[in-house]
C-alpha cells in the first residue's frame, strides 16, 4: 500500500483529489501544507525540492520508499484503490474519460469564472459571460449522465467522480446559486451524495453550497496585486523633480498627470492587452455605407427581453436588408459527430477564433439529435451581402466544414428559420432531428 508525504497549500482543491483517494484506499498519506514542514513559495524553489519535481509546483507527492510524482492526476491514480481506477478495463476507460473531462470542459471556465470573484484574475466581462455559458453545458452533459445513474462510473465512487467533485468544488461554493443550478437536479443529487460521503468530509469538511452568485470585488483585486508598479510611478515621478518638488511646481504636476492619459490600456485585460499589441489591419467592412441597423441594440434586447416576443420583432422592425444580410450554415460531416458534448466543442472553438468578427455579425447554431445521431446548423446575420468569413483570412479556419447559402430575407422559409434559431424551439421541419442545446455569438 502507498504511504508518503503530499506537498501543498492549504485549501489546494488539485490536492484534495490525491487526499481523498487516499480515504478510500488506506494509503497512508502525511500532507505537509503548512511551516516548518513546507512553505509555499519558498521550500518548492529550494535545490532539494526542485531536484525531486523540477517544476516546483504543487502538489507534489514523495512515497516513503523514495518514489516521486507530480502533477495532480497522477498523484491521485497512484494513491487509488483498483475499485477507484476502474475494476475493468471498460471502467477503467470511462473513469480517464471523466478525469480528461474534469481538466479540459470544467477547469478552464470554472477558472474564468470563478478566479475574478475571489480577487486572483481580473474581471471581463466577455469571459465571464462565456464561461457561465461552458459550464452551463458542462452541468447539461452530467446532468444527462447521471439521469440513470448514482456516480459516475459504476455502481460506487471512483476516481471519476472525486476528479470531477474537485473541480467543481469553487463553482458550486462560490457562484452556482440556486436559480443557476436549478435545472441541473441530478448533478447536484450527485454533488451532494458525494461530498456528504465520510472520505470527502474527511478532507473538505462541510461544503456550504454557493447561496449567491458571487462578484467580482475590484479592491479585493487590487489588494492581491503585487505592489511593483507603484514604485514604477513613483520612479518616473522623480526622474522629472522628486515627490515634495512635484507637489510644489505646477510643470511637474501636469508632468504627473501624463501617466494617467492610458489609463484604458492598464486597465486591458492580457487578452485585450494582447489584441492592443497587434498590427492594425484594415477593417473588412469599412468599405459598407452606415447602416440604420444597430447590431448592438438588438444584441441587448437578444440577451435581456423575451425572445419571441421583443427581441425577434425588434429585429425584424429594423433589419436592414442593404446593409445586412442572413446565411443558413449547416455542418457538412454530421457522420462524424459522436458524443454531443464534443459536438458542441466545434461550435464553441469556431465562436472563440471568430472574436473579431463579433461586432459585424450575430449567430444562433444549434446541435440536433443525441450521441452518434446529431447534426449543427445555424442562422448567421453579417454586415454586408457577402460571406463574411471570405473577407479575412483570421476567419477562414472553420467556415469551409459547412455549406452556406443566402436567404430571401422576404421569404417565409428565412422568417421561420429566424423565428425557431433565435428563440430554440419551433418544428425545424428540415432538420429532422429533436432540438439538443444552442450556443449564441454575439
Amino acid at each position: 500500500m502507498a504511504a508518503g508525504t503530499l506537498y501543498t497549500y492549504p485549501e489546494n482543491w488539485r490536492a484534495f483529489k490525491a487526499q481523498i483517494a487516499a480515504q478510500y484506499s488506506g494509503a497512508s498519506l502525511k500532507v505537509a501544507s503548512a511551516p516548518p514542514a513546507f512553505t509555499f513559495g519558498q521550500t518548492n524553489r529550494t535545490p532539494a525540492f526542485l531536484n525531486n519535481f523540477p517544476l516546483g509546483k504543487v502538489p507534489a507527492f514523495q512515497g516513503d520508499d523514495g518514489f516521486c510524482l507530480f502533477e495532480s492526476n497522477a498523484i491521485a491514480h497512484y494513491l487509488s484503490s483498483d475499485a477507484l481506477r476502474g475494476s475493468t478495463p471498460q471502467d477503467s476507460a470511462q473513469v480517464l474519460q471523466w478525469v480528461s473531462f474534469a481538466d479540459s470542459e470544467i477547469i478552464p471556465p470554472a477558472s474564468a469564472w470563478v478566479f475574478p470573484t475571489l480577487g486572483i484574475m481580473q474581471f471581463n466581462k466577455q469571459a465571464t459571460e462565456q464561461a457561465k455559458e461552458e459550464i452551463k453545458r458542462v452541468l447539461a452533459v452530467l446532468n444527462q449522465h447521471l439521469n440513470t445513474r448514482t456516480f459516475l462510473v459504476g455502481e460506487r465512487v471512483s476516481l471519476a467522480d472525486i476528479s470531477v467533485v474537485c473541480s467543481l468544488l469553487w463553482v458550486y461554493k462560490q457562484v452556482l446559486e440556486p436559480a443557476f443550478r436549478q435545472p441541473y437536479p441530478n448533478v447536484n443529487r450527485w454533488f451532494v451524495t458525494c461530498i456528504n460521503q465520510p472520505q470527502f468530509k474527511a478532507v473538505l469538511g462541510e461544503v456550504k453550497l454557493c447561496e449567491k452568485m458571487a462578484q467580482f470585488d475590484a479592491k479585493k483585486f487590487a489588494e492581491m496585486q503585487p505592489k511593483k508598479d507603484i514604485p514604477n510611478k513613483k520612479e518616473k515621478g522623480g526622474k522629472e523633480g522628486g515627490k515634495q518638488q512635484e507637489k510644489k511646481e505646477k510643470k511637474e504636476k501636469k508632468e504627473e498627470k501624463k501617466p494617467a492619459a492610458p489609463a484604458p490600456e492598464e486597465e486591458l485585460d492580457e487578452c485585450d492587452a494582447a489584441l492592443a499589441s497587434e498590427p492594425k489591419t484594415k477593417d473588412p467592412f469599412a468599405h459598407l455605407p452606415k447602416s440604420s441597423f444597430v447590431m448592438d441594440e438588438f444584441k441587448r434586447k437578444y440577451s435581456n427581453e423575451d425572445t419571441l416576443t421583443v427581441a425577434v420583432p425588434h429585429f425584424w422592425e429594423h433589419f436592414d436588408r442593404e446593409g445586412y444580410s442572413i446565411w443558413y450554415g449547416e455542418y457538412r460531416y454530421p457522420d462524424e459527430l459522436t458524443m454531443t458534448f464534443m459536438s458542441c466543442n466545434l461550435i464553441t472553438g469556431m465562436f472563440q477564433r471568430l472574436d473579431k468578427l463579433r461586432k459585424n455579425a450575430f449567430a444562433s447554431v444549434i446541435l440536433f439529435g443525441t450521441n452518434n445521431d446529431s447534426s449543427i446548423s445555424g442562422i448567421w446575420v453579417f454586415r454586408g451581402q457577402d460571406l463574411a468569413f471570405t473577407l479575412s483570412e483570421d476567419w477562414q479556419i472553420d467556415y469551409e466544414s459547412y455549406a452556406w447559402r443566402k436567404l430571401d430575407v422576404d421569404s417565409e422559409e428565412c422568417k421561420t428559420m429566424v423565428k425557431e434559431y433565435f428563440a430554440w424551439e419551433g418544428e425545424f421541419k428540415h432538420v429532422g432531428k429533436a432540438f439538443n442545446q444552442g450556443k449564441v455569438f454575439k
